[in-house]
């Protein structure tokens, strides 16, 4: 029987798949890989890697295609190289994870062989899998015991649900958990304002630190002369209420401004939670905005994509409140942190924000 080779040529179209592709070509890519069956399992889970949304859509339904009909035939999908594939974080998560579905189907005792080993996985399922056998086996086990395993769970954790079960564990066993620290929210901020924006007018408008970032100067403002303060989270979540600790004045926005650290050049995701209109500036780079007010909010509402540079970076947002007197409208608050990747917390080299 001749050996049949992997397509790469079709991989490689549904790879680069755009809304302008011609789908009848994509399709008789899809319909000549799955063809040529199980050969292309681990070659369409490697063409995950840097492909276009669309693209891994595709490619998510050539494999499940396959592994569909190697299953229905009684045939075992191929467990040393999917596994090998998982183990290997340099893959795609979603082909990895994608990967780690099928393989459980086919030998639900992976669960207990695999995941333990990827508690600090670059990809935040395998990740919160990993933690739940621990937290299981915690609540299972008594005294040090106990708490030696919810102390290893919380290296791993990045999922709120579970580091607050782990977080109420240590703490009732005298060992507590800074969550503000863990998650990596930013909780030290220069602020200055209230800037108008009554008619929400200033959202658009260049205000002086906008345009000249210095921390000793002070302007014309909304009501008066106004200068940088500092301003300081307490809170596990890293919320810097601006309505509570200086005040909600309405129609207004302000600045607020924070440091970061890095060692090194870097790939991270800035996480913000706020329900008012916002932008945000890196290096004095305008990175993201958002001009809506008061949906609603949580943690790690929106992502954006950073790179770091070695040593200071700055951090600038621009936190806009309009005019409207409901209650459900009154808050005027936002939430900072940096992660990786995985929603693990990265950390400042100095420690704190300045």
């Amino acid at each position: 029987m001749p050996v049949v080779k992997s397509d790469d040529s079709s991989i490689e179209l549904l790879r680069s798949v755009r809304r302008e592709t011609n789908s009848a070509a994509a399709r008789e890519a899809s319909r000549k890989l799955a063809a040529d069956g199980a050969v292309n399992l681990l070659p369409v889970l490697r063409g995950f890697q840097g492909a276009s949304a669309l693209g891994g859509n595709w490619l998510r339904s050539v494999f499940e295609t396959i592994a569909s009909h190697e299953t229905r035939a009684g045939r075992m999908l191929p467990a040393d190289l999917l596994t090998e594939f998982i183990q290997d974080t340099g893959n795609a998560p979603a082909a990895r994870r994608l990967a780690y579905a099928w393989l459980l189907r086919q030998d639900p005792t992976l669960e207990q062989n695999l995941i333990p080993g990827l508690l600090e996985d670059d990809h935040p399922d395998f990740r919160r899998d990993a933690v739940a056998l621990l937290i299981d086996r915690a609540k299972s086990a008594q005294g040090n015991a106990a708490t030696q395993l919810y102390k290893a769970a919380i290296r791993g954790a990045v999922h709120d649900d579970q580091v607050k079960v782990i977080a109420e564990a240590l703490e009732a066993a005298g060992q507590p958990v800074n969550q503000q620290q863990h998650f990596g929210f930013l909780s030290k901020w220069k602020i200055i304002g209230p800037f108008d924006n009554r008619e929400m007018k200033g959202y658009a408008a260049t205000y002086p630190p906008e345009v000249t970032l210095d921390p000793d100067a002070a302007y014309d403002g909304q009501l008066a002369r106004v200068s940088w303060q500092t301003i300081t989270s307490d809170d596990s979540y890293g919320l810097v209420d601006i309505a509570q600790q200086i005040k909600n004045y309405k129609g207004s926005l302000m600045y607020a401004v924070t440091t970061f650290h890095s060692t090194d050049e870097r790939r991270a995701e800035f996480r913000l939670g706020t329900p008012n209109a916002w932008k945000m500036w890196v290096n004095s780079e305008l990175v993201f905005e958002r001009e809506e007010y008061h949906r609603t909010t949580r943690m790690d509402q929106y992502r954006v994509p950073v790179a770091l540079q070695a040593g200071e970076n700055t951090i600038m947002l621009k936190v806009c409140q309009n005019e409207q007197e409901e209650n459900w409208a009154q808050r005027y608050q936002f939430q900072l942190r940096v992660v990786d990747s995985s929603g693990a917390a990265v950390l400042s080299s100095r420690g704190t924000d300045d």
